[in-house]
């Protein structure tokens, strides 16, 4: 079908945050299980992520933040790699940026979750975010102006 190759990339980013997810929990539920027993009632009831900033060690909340961070700007690019598809205007170019926006997001996910230099990652986020604008462009282009 015309226009679906950026499908491709939505399936592979969306596994990649289940990925995300499991290497979290995988991280995160041992550190947990480390942690100090409080007797008092109801001590570990209600905890939050930022509850768990304090606790836990920065490496492994690096997996929490990045597995928040694939629920932030990577839902608008699902709208726009979706709409691009059911207009038929997601081959082509358009694939190929949301692969580059695919494979930034990816390579920002282990660059967060294991090395965490800020520069780095703001790079990554921000050559990403140029394929979603891009992509967004595209999306705006065709739909107002028919191409």
């Amino acid at each position: 079908m015309i226009g679906m190759e950026i499908l491709k990339p939505v399936a592979v980013l969306a596994g990649w945050t289940l990925v995300m997810w499991l290497w979290m929990y995988a991280t995160r539920i041992p550190a947990i299980g480390k942690l100090p027993k409080s007797n008092e009632p109801g001590a570990d009831q209600g905890w939050t992520g930022a509850k768990l900033e304090g606790l836990l060690d920065p490496r492994i909340q690096w997996k929490a933040h990045n597995y928040n961070h694939l629920h932030e700007a990577p839902t608008v690019f699902y709208a726009v790699a979706l709409a691009l598809a059911l207009i038929g205007q997601g081959d082509g170019l358009n694939a190929q940026l949301a692969w580059a926006y695919v494979g930034l997001r990816i390579v920002h996910s282990i660059w967060q979750s294991t090395v965490n230099k800020v520069a780095v990652r703001f790079l990554l986020f921000t050559l990403s975010s140029f394929a979603l604008m891009a992509l967004t462009v595209h999306l705006l282009l065709a739909v107002f102006h028919g191409g």
